[in-house]
Parts: structure tokens; C-alpha cells; sequence
């Protein structure tokens, strides 16, 4: 605990010394984050039903207020307001120009035939057009175009949620299955979203990789199992590796694409930023930044609580901020804070976010 205490501390000071540094505000030219996602940019809050259609999902995904997940702590050091929820907006103009969260908890990149509430990366992309012509009917097209052209930011997470539904069905996993064809068909289609947000005039572009889903409580279990071959060693997480290649291999196909793509598009400016590479530095060593637990969930049901979500608050651990994951799949406060302040400057583990950091894209 107390180096836990220690860390916090010289990080707080850090944070604070490069804020004199550089300002407490950057020169930024971005005036407002449009975000589309899934589980890894969402509470809840845009998901219609939530909890009720998410089965044995967390009631409480996020550790703490909505301001800790991703996106709303990169907006703050851009010096701009929390992009506001879809389904929480009025349509007016004022509000749209300060950004909007188009992401839901559950969206897939593949429509869900099962269950269309859940707001995929397609519908995700048809209330981004509506907000486009909303803003082109307020400001006139010229106007709006430039807004849309040099002052917004996109900031897309997707991918997460495909792979859960993936691992959590029984046919995942058999030898022989089409696993290994479902990262090209998924960046097949971030690819084409890619171009429609550039041919509405977006330029600016943020992708968040998936972060080592075989090292989550939930699936780090399935190593418990001598079919998969492994087992918890201490208090060390023993990671599922079948999962976290497939993992590995959508994250290095859509980096790939994206490095395309901006030889492609003219003066469009995309970054990748490898979340699984600065969560398995986190994971190997975790007492290097400050946590005690790196295998259990700090709220949850069953073995390391991973078995299923957050179901009351009062289940939370003592000390959440000893722990690397928050609940079955999503890491804690203090992780997100550390993977906000590697891919805005690249502070804590460099390169993260290629091919420059978020803090260059912002203010060039």
C-alpha cells in the first residue's frame, strides 16, 4: 500500500510539473471530441435499457464517475468539456459544437441481429450524419464543413465487445472456426467507416486499440482449465494466450490499415494507439506502478470476480486503487489515468500512440 501511496504521489507531481511546463491548457485548434465506441468510452449512460440487455455485465462498468474512462480524461487535457452522451443532447447547435459521445456499452462493429438496440458501429455512424446535417442547416454548409474539417477530433474505439461475444459463445475457441478471419472482416469495416467520416470532411482521427482481453479476469480463468493449458501462479495472472493473439492480430491489422490510409487520404491525420502494449507493461509489472492485485477484479462474483459484473457497489475491494482491473473486463481508475497520460504525451511508456501523440495531433 504504501508504495502504491508513493507512486500516486511522484505521478500527481509529475502531472502537475509538466502543466507548468507546457501551460495548463494546450494551444489546441481542436474545438470539440466526437467519440464512437463500445464498452471502452461508455458507463451506461448511452445505452438504451442498460443494464437490463447486458446479462452478467457489470451495473457499475466504470470505476468511479463517467470523467474516468478514456475519452473524457484525453478531452480534459485538451482543454475541452465531456463530450455529452447522444441520447442526453437537445440538438441544439450550441451543444453539438461542444462535442458528443456517439458510444455505447455492448456496440459492436458487426450489426447484432439478436439484438438491435445495441448501437453498432453502423448506427453509431448514421447519428454522426445526422449531427453533420444538423450543424450544416444551423451554419450553412461551407461553415460547417470547415468546423467538421479543422476543429473537430474522432476519437474511435471498437472492437472490444465483438471479441467478448466471440469468447463468451461456445463455439468460440474450436480449432478449425473462422476466429482467425474475423480481425480482416472487422477492419475491412472500421475501413469503411473511416471513409465515409472522410468523405463528411473529418480529418482528424484517433483509433484506441483493444486492450489484452486474455488477461481480464473473466477469460484469465479459462487458464485454470487444463484444455487450455496453464493455471494462476500466485498471485500473477497466467493471461490466455489464444485470446490475446486474436487480439494482437486485429490491433496490428488496423494498424496497418491506418498506416495506409493516411498515405491515402489526402490531409487526413490518423493515430493508432497500442492500449494492449501499455496494459501488458502494467501486467508485468505492476509493483513499478504502484498496484498489489494484477489477476482479480476488484468488484465481482466468483473466482478473482471475474465470473460475472458489478453488481452493487457495496461488493467493491478495500483498496480499488491497488488493483489493475476494475470489474470482469475494464480496468481501473488509476490504469486509465496512466493510458491517458501515455497516449497524450507519451510520459509514462513512449510510442504508445503512432505516429505521434495525441498532445502533436491536437495543436498542429
Amino acid at each position: 500500500m504504501k508504495s502504491n501511496m508513493k507512486f500516486v504521489l511522484l505521478h500527481i507531481v509529475n502531472t502537475i510539473f509538466i502543466k507548468i511546463v507546457n501551460g495548463n491548457t494546450p494551444m489546441s485548434k481542436i474545438k470539440a471530441m466526437y467519440v464512437l465506441g463500445d464498452s471502452s468510452v461508455d458507463c451506461g449512460e448511452n445505452t438504451l435499457f442498460f443494464p437490463f440487455l447486458l446479462n452478467n455485465l457489470s451495473l457499475h462498468p466504470c470505476d468511479g464517475p463517467p470523467s474516468s474512462i478514456l475519452p473524457h480524461l484525453l478531452a480534459k487535457k485538451i482543454g475541452l468539456p465531456y463530450p455529452i452522451p447522444f441520447y442526453s443532447q437537445n440538438g441544439s447547435t450550441e451543444v453539438l459544437l461542444r462535442g458528443v459521445n456517439l458510444g455505447s456499452t455492448g456496440a459492436t462493429i458487426m450489426s447484432n441481429p439478436t439484438n438491435s438496440v445495441l448501437q453498432s458501429l453502423n448506427q453509431q455512424l448514421r447519428q454522426a450524419f445526422e449531427i453533420f446535417q444538423l450543424l450544416q442547416l444551423e451554419l450553412g454548409q461551407e461553415t460547417a464543413t470547415d468546423f467538421i474539417q479543422s476543429s473537430t477530433l474522432f476519437y474511435i474505439s471498437f472492437g472490444k465487445d465483438d471479441y467478448i461475444d466471440l469468447f463468451r459463445s461456445n463455439s468460440a475457441m474450436i480449432p478449425g472456426s473462422n476466429e482467425m478471419q474475423l480481425s480482416r472482416i472487422l477492419v475491412d469495416q472500421m475501413t469503411n467507416a473511416i471513409q465515409y467520416l472522410y468523405g463528411s470532411s473529418v480529418r482528424k482521427f484517433l483509433f484506441m486499440g483493444i486492450l489484452p482481453l486474455g488477461c481480464a479476469p473473466r477469460f484469465s480463468q479459462w487458464t485454470n482449465d487444463p484444455m487450455h493449458g496453464g493455471g494462476h501462479d500466485g498471485d500473477r495472472v497466467v493471461c490466455a494466450d489464444e485470446i490475446n493473439n486474436l487480439i494482437l492480430e486485429y490491433n496490428a491489422f488496423l494498424e496497418n490499415r491506418i498506416v495506409s490510409l493516411n498515405v491515402e487520404l489526402d490531409d487526413a491525420q490518423l493515430i493508432f494507439c497500442d492500449v494492449y502494449r501499455l496494459m501488458m507493461e502494467i501486467i508485468k509489472n505492476p509493483n513499478t506502478y504502484g498496484f498489489e492485485n494484477v489477476k482479480s477484479a476488484c468488484c465481482g462474483i466468483g473466482l478473482d470476480n471475474g465470473l460475472s459484473g458489478c453488481m452493487s457497489m457495496n461488493m467493491v475491494c478495500e483498496n480499488p486503487s491497488t488493483y489493475v482491473w476494475w470489474d470482469l473486463f475494464n480496468p481501473g481508475r488509476i490504469v486509465s489515468s496512466l493510458v491517458a497520460d501515455s497516449i497524450w504525451s507519451g510520459q509514462l511508456v513512449s510510442d504508445i500512440c503512432r505516429p505521434t501523440t495525441i498532445q502533436k495531433l491536437v495543436s498542429a
